[in-house]
């Protein structure tokens, strides 16, 4: 489904090349689903400048991190080795009141997600969120620090290759993969990508 939803990592950029970007992939607004909307290392992405610095380039800001944020407060949302449950997460009321409000502004604006990382795979913005707007038949695309624009489908390839689960999808001589078969592949892509990159609490004592 064609639609104006975004997703964008600041990465390391000055505010104003970071604005150039959005102003060039024509954002008219920003989501933030950081959970927490600070960064020690780039403070000008911290929520109170950022949003005035948009706000002054005419790009609106919403804050929705406490409902589609990667780093849930609820120790229930974490799995047994303390790293964020993605699946947990996305079965929560919270996280589907976040969808629904992204995408009531997607049909108004032209939105991009904003979370840290560069890379949609580094990101619960790719791995989390990307695939439950799949679910509903939106494909976000993904703004890239050198602004360029990765279509989802081009990210889940490069998600299958790095998880090396593009070998289960190639048919051969017996067997053609189904479209629940690619569905489930791709599922358990995600997952171990997941199993990587998400958020993990710190054991008590450790730094």
């Amino acid at each position: 489904m064609e639609n104006d939803l975004f997703s964008v990592g600041h990465s390391n950029h000055e505010l104003t090349s970071f604005l150039a970007l959005l102003r060039g992939a024509g954002i008219t607004a920003v989501a933030d689903v950081r959970s927490s909307p600070y960064s020690k290392r780039y403070p000008q992405f911290n929520k109170g400048p950022l949003e005035s610095a948009l706000l002054a380039s005419g790009i609106g800001y919403v804050y929705l991190g406490d409902l589609l944020g990667g780093r849930p407060n609820s120790r229930a949302l974490y799995d047994s080795e303390g790293r964020a449950d993605y699946d947990a997460i996305r079965a929560t009321p919270a996280f589907r009141r976040g969808l629904e409000r992204l995408l009531e502004g997607a049909a108004r604006y032209r939105v991009a997600m904003l979370c840290g990382e560069d890379d949609p795979l580094d990101c619960h913005r790719g791995l989390m969120i990307t695939p439950a707007l799949g679910e509903l038949g939106v494909s976000p695309r993904h703004l890239r620090k050198d602004g360029t624009v990765e279509t989802t489908a081009a990210m889940e390839q490069r998600l299958l290759k790095e998880t090396k689960l593009d070998e289960r999808l190639q048919a051969d001589l017996f067997h053609t993969p189904d479209e629940a078969e690619i569905r489930a592949i791709m599922a358990e892509a995600y997952r171990q990508m997941a199993k990587k990159k998400a958020f993990q609490l710190q054991e008590e004592g450790s730094e």
